[in-house]
């Protein structure tokens, strides 16, 4: 059975002075003040909301699915409709300013103390919690931290709380897991569930989270969640109607209470767990939640539907297991624990071992939670080698499962303290894990608290929330289960709607409002043990009296029947009449006949001998019950009268309080001896009336009586008193503590909220720069596979960090070899020096350049340059490889080209000089040196207006060259001029000059030729 939460039928919680709201307080004074229209005002009632209220939340990414939804919303839908989003703080009125463009419904952003209205939106404002009590809104400053915050959660909480079946929750776009806890809430309290569809939604963390959780009814886009609700919110009066129709007694075939004893029978035959000692109207609501997500109307069409659809009889069994549990639920009631614990840890022997039970555990928070505390109470007593085993069970296999592995999600941290989850918890992925060490000392099993055999010898009994979805009676046979399996001095725990009427004498209550008890050291009720494993058809009131059988340690066999009823006839004719009871009168057993003694009460339901005491007795006998309890001894009272159909008859009542065996400690044995009257004396005619005597004796016994009752009842107020002073003193002081706790909390407040502030233009900065990185590195990638360099990114070690795909054609590496050494892999390069080159820069931080040939004949440019950081760290070396084939193959062919047209020069006969495109001389022919009396190799490279002492600076010819460098033209012919050349003298010459072509292609290369016409003398 699956739990932990304020069950569904529980009373709702009493608020005390200090936390009620200004219309209890006036209540209770009897003050009367009429309401305004939207503030809360003092009234001697309280309206109970009586329409839906739909909660829509999500974060900043959800505005397009509010849009959607907001624009369906008719302007008289009877419902209500609460934003809870994540917001920025400072962003004060935006979101209501945003939201009321898309509808005609009113849209207001709460403010304290707003009363909630039909056909109205309401907006939570930025920064602030939210809670619902009463039909009113009231908003607290948020307590976690912004990355633990799960406003969503917190109001879903109330909201579900406050309206109960009429709760709605939908979950749009999202990031992270707010609302998942929430839901379970509103489910638990038979509200309605949807969830935007993740595909449709912009972020799915939210949507995925709460559709993870399983108690979804519907998954819709944003633009169909509008109608579907309209549609639900107008079913269940319907369905209650059918439900009280359901739960009269005379109800006919046709109704659905037949119909619901078919599912009953449907469920168990699947599933081997009988839900028919469940509550009815639980089981009645999950059934038309199940219903209503298949739109189904009849009771007997659905039990036809689960008859053809065995998967939808397995989703109705997790329904009803109502799986809804968190860590350390009610922080206070576990901190009562802990103080409650100690005491019995500091009693245990050491080397001893604490067993725990905690039924219906669900996905394993509770035991968990549990586990903690224990821990921590171990710790205060760490020399004594304690150790605990807990038993968490329950009847669901994939819950089982899921608490055994001990994964949840990241929001858990809202509910655990940061110490506790750094102690107890490993942090994977997005999520937590129990440490080892915890799980190792827990078990996690299936188990049916109806109709397995209990744990026991146990010191802590954990069951919360877990009665109040059983029947009553279920419940009555329970209680003297778990106190059968709880050690004297055990303790029980319990959630805060359940109780333990009817069986105080078992458990000694330690703390009222958490339900904490200890097990007394009376013996369990036989009668209820007795009829274990409990059914529907066994839950009845036990018989007045119970077999002998039941009170002895085994039952006789078949071979010792005789000699039994041969006991039983002997102490039926010699043992006087005598009656087992408990210490509150309930008669367990009845030996002889009592029926001179004993007469049943007109009206009475039960078997108390106090009730069924003749009028003459019952003095006798309450003030001889009650001192055999106090004294624990036997009390004989030897002259009792009690009036029979015979006469007076005179009795010896003896009242044995039973110490031994086990089974009957603490039962009382009372024993009715009939006892010979005194011989008659005769009185004189003075004497006193005898009947007067008897009266006075009696008022004088009863008198006593009183006395020594009022005494026992004085001693008691005055310990009381004393208790209470001692408890006011420690209230005192601990509310000292408390003040100056909260003053404490005040400036942390104010500088966590400084803080935050910090925090969040720190995450704006560091987002900024991660979307920078983000580009860079993009960029980076881009162009490395643009320019097609082989590139080698290595660290000062020599091992390989990054490269690019190019580098395949030199050095054959694959993705896997990142984090190896380059010298670990072989090259096709004809060069034997690249380590050492390599390590050269490294060291002496001095670039290698080289060019550098492979085998295949290919020809590479190599550089090797220092890896610097940002901040000018060397942290290794980056290797490139430039293909330079065609650019070597070119030089090449230029340079054959160069050798050929030098060759063709130097044959020639004329006069004639190869000049460049910056008209520097590269050759000339022999008999040109002959003809102007210069060497070929002093005058290469020469520029041509120095040459021969710039004889050859002309104008007109410079002009010549150039304009065959730049225009079209590739040749000019007869171009004079004189000069003087230097050994040889005044010369008149004629030139002509060409533009030599390669292959059809221009070249910056021009030939120039000469002809002297005639030498000048001087």
């Amino acid at each position: 059975m699956n739990k932990n939460s304020e069950g569904p039928d529980s009373p709702p919680s009493t608020t005390s002075h200090a936390g009620a709201n200004a219309t209890e307080l006036a209540a209770e004074a009897g003050i009367e003040i009429q309401p305004g229209p939207d503030r809360v005002g003092f009234s001697t009632a309280r309206n109970p909301i009586n329409f839906s209220v739909v909660c829509l939340g999500g974060s900043a990414g959800s505005l397009s699915a509010l849009e959607d939804i907001l624009r369906a919303i008719p302007e008289s839908s009877g419902v209500a409709y609460v934003v809870v989003t994540h917001q920025m703080p400072g962003a004060d009125g935006e979101l209501r300013q945003v939201l009321q463009h898309f509808t005609s419904v009113p849209v207001i952003e709460v403010t304290d103390g707003l009363r909630v209205r039909p056909n109205h939106i309401y907006v939570i404002p930025p920064a602030k919690d939210m809670s619902l009590l009463h039909g009113t809104l009231h908003l607290f400053e948020p307590t976690q931290q912004p990355g633990r915050r799960l406003p969503i959660d917190y109001f879903l909480q109330s909201l579900a709380k406050d309206v109960r079946d009429r709760a709605v929750c939908v979950i749009l776009s999202g990031m992270g897991s707010d609302g998942s806890i929430g839901l379970k809430m509103v489910m638990e309290n038979f509200g309605m569930v949807m969830v935007q569809e993740p595909e449709s939604a912009e972020y799915d963390g939210m949507p995925r989270a709460a559709i993870a959780t399983e108690f979804v009814d519907y998954i819709l886009p944003a633009a169909e969640i509008v109608p579907r609700l309209l549609n639900y919110v107008h079913q269940p009066a319907t369905r209650r109607l059918l439900r009280a129709q359901a739960a009269a007694p005379d109800a006919p075939p046709s109704l659905p209470a037949h119909a619901l004893q078919k599912i009953f029978i449907l469920i168990r035959n699947q599933t081997g767990h009988d839900f028919s000692y469940y509550k009815r109207n639980t089981v009645f609501r999950r059934i038309e939640r199940r219903m209503n997500s298949h739109q189904i109307k009849e009771f007997t069409q659905y039990v036809r539907y689960l008859q053809e659809n065995p998967g939808e009889v397995e989703q109705l069994f997790k329904e009803l297991l109502i799986g809804v549990t968190k860590f350390f639920r009610d922080p206070e009631a576990y901190a009562v624990l802990r103080r409650s614990l100690l005491p019995l840890v500091r009693k245990k022997e050491p080397g001893s071992t604490i067993r725990v039970w905690a039924p219906g555990c669900s996905t394993g928070e509770e035991a968990y939670s549990l586990a903690m505390t224990l821990r921590e109470c171990l710790d205060t007593e760490p020399d004594r080698n304690l150790s605990f085993q807990l038993f968490a069970t329950d009847i669901n296999p994939e819950s089982i499962d899921q608490a055994r592995a001990g994964f949840y999600p990241a929001n858990i941290a809202a509910d655990i303290s940061a110490e506790r989850l750094r102690r107890f918890f490993t942090k994977v992925d997005n999520s937590y894990q129990i440490r080892k060490d915890v799980r190792d000392s827990m078990v996690f099993a299936l188990h049916n608290i109806s109709k397995d055999a209990p744990f026991t010898r146990l010191d802590l009994l954990c069951c919360r929330n877990l009665l109040i979805y059983l029947s009553s009676e279920l419940q009555k046979s329970l209680i003297p289960v778990f106190h059968y399996a709880l050690n004297p001095g055990g303790l029980l725990f319990l959630g805060p709607s359940e109780n333990l009427t009817g069986f105080q004498e078992l458990f000694t209550p330690l703390d009222v409002k958490w339900k904490i008890s200890r097990a007394n050291e009376t013996p369990s009720q036989l009668v209820r043990l007795a009829n274990f494993p409990f059914s529907t058809s066994r839950q009845q009131q036990p018989v007045a009296t119970i077999p002998s059988s039941m009170v002895s340690s085994s039952v006789p066999r078949r071979d010792n029947m005789f000699a039994a009823l041969i006991q039983r006839l002997l102490l039926a004719s010699y043992a006087p009449p005598a009656v087992v009871i408990n210490q509150k009168g309930e008669i367990l057993f009845v030996n002889g006949r009592t029926g001179k003694y004993l007469e049943p009460a007109p009206g009475l339901s039960g078997l108390n001998i106090f009730d069924m005491a003749r009028e003459e007795l019952h003095f006798e006998i309450s003030e001889a019950v009650h001192r055999a309890v106090q004294e624990r001894h036997v009390i004989v009272n030897e002259d009792v009268k009690v009036k029979t159909e015979a006469g007076v008859q005179q009795l010896r009542l003896t009242v044995k309080y039973l110490e031994g065996p086990e089974q009957l400690a603490g039962l009382l044995l009372v024993v009715f001896e009939d006892v010979a009257p005194p011989r008659r004396v005769r009185r004189g005619k003075g004497g006193l009336d005898p009947g007067r005597d008897a009266q006075i004796t009696t008022l004088e016994k009863e008198l006593q009586y009183t006395r020594h009752r009022l005494q026992t009842t004085i001693e008691e107020m005055e310990s009381s008193l004393e208790e209470l002073k001692s408890t006011n003193e420690e209230l005192q002081s601990a509310n000292e503590e408390l003040q100056s706790t909260n003053e404490e909390a005040m400036t942390n407040k104010e500088e966590m909220q400084s803080l935050n502030e910090e925090l969040m233009t720190l995450n704006m900065q560091y987002l900024h720069k991660t979307e920078e990185l983000s580009q860079a590195a993009n960029d980076m990638k881009n162009l490395l596979d643009a320019t097609e360099i082989a590139t080698i990114f290595i660290d000062n070690d020599m091992i390989i960090k990054r490269f690019t795909p190019p580098v395949g054609r030199i050095i054959p590496l694959l993705p896997t070899d990142v984090g190896r050494p380059l010298t670990h892999f072989a090259n096709n390069l004809r060069y034997e020096q690249l380590a050492t080159d390599v390590t050269q820069v490294i060291d002496r931080l001095v670039s290698v350049e080289t060019t550098i040939q492979t085998t295949t004949g290919d020809w590479y440019a190599m550089r090797i340059l220092p890896y610097r950081t940002l901040d000018n760290y060397i942290n290794g070396a980056v290797i490139t490889f430039t293909d330079i084939s065609s650019l070597k193959q070119l030089e090449d062919e230029m340079e054959v080209s160069r050798r050929f047209a030098e060759s063709v020069v130097e044959t020639v006969r004329e006069p004639l000089m190869v000049l460049d495109g910056e008209l520097h001389v590269l050759t000339v022919s022999p008999s040109f040196a002959d003809a102007f009396g210069v060497t070929p190799a002093a005058v290469k490279g020469q520029p041509l207006t120095v040459l021969c002492n710039g004889a050859w600076n002309q104008p007109d010819l410079l002009g010549h060259l150039r304009m065959l460098l730049n225009a079209n033209s590739i040749t000019f012919d007869d171009v004079e001029f004189e000069a003087a050349f230097p050994n040889v003298g005044t010369l008149r010459i004629q030139l002509y000059g060409r533009r030599i072509t390669s292959e059809g292609r221009r070249t910056n290369h021009l030939l120039l030729g000469a002809q002297i016409i005639e030498s000048v003398q001087a």
